[in-house]
This record gives structure tokens, sequence and C-alpha cells, in this order.
């Protein structure tokens, strides 16, 4: 096998597809079809912002033993020729009369017995990169062979990172922090919200951060409506709550945290309201666990915020984080997923500060056999002041 790789060490690839392996096996996958840039960029380290472009599929095959078979667009065969597989196909690629679909249909063929069961992944948090028509066309003509869902496999994997993984997380945590510590630099009364999106995604890049794919937060008088509007022109104000928060990349993965400052003196509504979320973050980094469920944790910030006098936001309170922004498990009441030693996870309880305004916080940590430790540097204990 090639011993050339992109983002870490040939080794680190080698033992994530054999993990995928050994899951295939046990779900009783013959291969495994990855058409996610996520679920590609984890197996073989190909890494791009070719993903913006809708034109082109992509696929890489996983058989059930051996080197993965990436099956791209000619585009693509450079840059994956610098990763750590050595079994490239390509075609001519956008192709409307068979974008590749007689090429794959092939290659899954050579890695397929006679029935041979072909994984897919279908369930929540996933989707099928590639025209609904060629999918259909490379059912018809795999026949026998069956496409059945192969999600399990890829999260059981994909959610435990290693140290590798772990250290790539921090360091995108650590320029976040080094960015956020600039923000009374360029949030000052009157600056429109969207100027403020601009200069600390601006911030970002220079601390450090390959690119910057999520910018969200909020701006106003006792608190923010919401954390997912975008920025306009409004000036912000004193006696604004603002909120940062951030999705900045370093060598394909994500860091996922905010913070909240207020524009002049703080209220007592407002320092009370962070005061209750830290605790509540606090009982998380004592009390999680192992074993313990994404139900569970949900339940621990919640219950802190309530016994607090506070209401907790509906919704989430967390969840995974890694190679996407978001990932498995979500820290509600129904997700039951167990929790494991080795998930990265956000830590992110909000409460309702009066009707219609809401402050969120937001932590990065490494579930460990003791519990959490922290990837994004703690927030203040006091909720950090803006001087007029």
């Amino acid at each position: 096998m090639a011993e050339r790789s992109m983002i870490f060490a040939a080794p680190e690839f080698r033992a994530r597809t054999a993990r995928l392996q050994r899951a295939m096996a046990r779900d009783g996958l013959d291969a495994l079809l990855l058409t996610q840039p996520a679920d590609i960029f984890y197996v073989t380290g190909f890494l791009t912002r070719f993903w913006e472009s809708p034109a082109r599929a992509w696929f890489v095959i996983v058989p059930g033993s051996g080197e993965p078979v990436a099956v791209i667009p000619a585009i693509g065969a450079d840059l994956m020729g610098r990763c750590w597989i050595s079994d490239i196909r390509t075609w001519a690629a956008p192709d409307p009369r068979d974008d590749g679909i007689s090429l794959l249909a092939a290659s899954l063929r050579e890695t397929l017995p006679g029935t041979g069961r072909i994984g897919v992944a279908m369930a929540a948090e996933t989707h099928l990169r590639m025209p609904l028509a060629d999918f259909a066309r490379l059912r018809e003509r795999l026949a026998p062979h069956r496409f059945v869902d192969g999600t399990k496999a890829l999260h059981s994997v994909r959610e435990i990172k290693s140290e590798a993984e772990i250290d790539k997380i921090r360091a995108a945590c650590l320029l976040a922090d080094r960015a956020f510590a600039r923000v009374p630099e360029f949030v000052r009364p009157g600056a429109a919200l969207g100027d403020v999106f601009r200069s600390f995604q601006i911030a970002l890049l220079q601390e450090g951060a390959d690119w910057v794919s999520y910018v969200a937060g909020g701006a106003g008088q006792g608190g923010y409506g919401d954390v997912i509007s975008p920025a306009g022109p409004d000036p912000i104000m004193p006696g604004d709550l603002v909120m940062l928060d951030t999705g900045a990349v370093r060598d394909g993965y994500f860091c996922d945290f905010d913070r909240n400052f207020s524009i002049g003196p703080a209220s007592d509504a407002l320092r009370r309201a962070h005061d209750v979320l830290f605790a509540a973050t606090e009982r998380a980094l004592v009390r999680l666990r192992p074993a313990m469920t994404a139900a569970q944790a949900h339940a621990v910030m919640a219950e802190a915020i309530v016994q607090a006098g506070a209401v907790p936001l509906g919704g989430r309170l967390g969840h995974g984080l890694g190679v996407t922004l978001t990932e498995w498990p979500s820290f509600t009441p129904l997700d039951h997923t167990e929790l494991r030693e080795g998930m990265v996870l956000t830590l992110e309880p909000g409460l309702q500060i009066a009707p219609g305004k809401i402050m969120v916080h937001e932590e990065n940590i490494v579930l460990r056999a003791d519990g959490p430790e922290l990837l994004s540097p703690r927030a203040p204990a006091t909720l950090p002041e803006i001087r007029l």
C-alpha cells in the first residue's frame, strides 16, 4: 500500500479502514459505498473545497478487506494521488450520458461475492451525494446485489476520535479562542452586526483557520432572538448582548463554540443568565461519563438550569463534532445513544432570559474514561463586558 498521505500519516487511515471493515463484518456488509464529502475525507484524507460544486459525483468503495477504491472525476486524480490509497479510477466528468456509473458498477462487482450487500449511509445526518436517477441505474446494473443501510457501521467508527483527530480539533479550538480574544477590537456601539461577522471571520483566518464554514450569532437588547439569522446592517447598541459562534476549520476538522459579550455594563438579568449557563456547563463537566446516554447528558444540563429558576431552551443542548460541524449524537430527551470514551462533543446549554430573548453557551470537549476534557479554552466565569 502507498505510504503517502495528506493531513495524517498513512497508518491513521489504515486503522480507520480496518475499524470500518470490522464494523462492516459485524453488520453483514460486503462493501461500503461512500459519497459524502466527510466520509470520503475520513477514509482517504482527500481534502478540498471543490465539494462546493454540485456538478460532479465522487465515490469511494470500502471493500470487505483490502484497500479502498476511489472512483472519481479525472479532475481529482492528482489530489487523490497524494492520499494514501493507490487504486484510483477516473472518468471525464461531468458526462451526461454516463457520469461514472458504468465504472462504479464494474468496480463494485470486483469487490462483491455473488449476492453481496452494499452499505450506503441512509439514516439521519446522511445524504446520498449523487443523482437519484443515477442511483436507480446503479441498482439495476448491480442486481441481485442489494443496497442496504450502512449508517451504523459509519457512525460507530467515526464517532470515536483518535488522538490525532483530537489534536486537530483542539488546534481549531485554540485558533478560535485567539480570534474571540480580539472581539473587543471590532465590536463597538454603532458597528453593523454584518461588519462584526466579517471582522470575526477575518480574525479567524488570521489566527490560522484554513476556512470558516460557519459563523453565526445574534445581538439584541437584553438578549438575542435566535442564533441562526444572517447578520444585517442593524447597529450594535449599548445594552446589547452580542454572541458569536464559529465553525472554523483546520486540516479538515471543526471547532464549534460561542462566546457572549455585553456591550457596556451587563444588566442583572444578563449576568444571571450567564452565571446559570456557566454553572450548567460546569455540572456537565463534572458528571458526564462514558456509558451515559445523550438523553442523560441533556438532563444534566436542563435540570441544572431549572434548579436555578430559569427556563431551558427546547431542542438539543449539545452534539457531536469532528469532520463536520455537527455530528451525532444530539443531546435531547429522545436520543439514547450511548456516550463512549473518545467522543468529541459540544456542551450547549441555552435558556430564555425573557419572552423572545435567549442566551446560549457552548464549549467543546472530548469524553475520557474519567469524564470530559475541555478542548475549547473555558469561557470566563463572568459575562465579558465591552467598554463603551
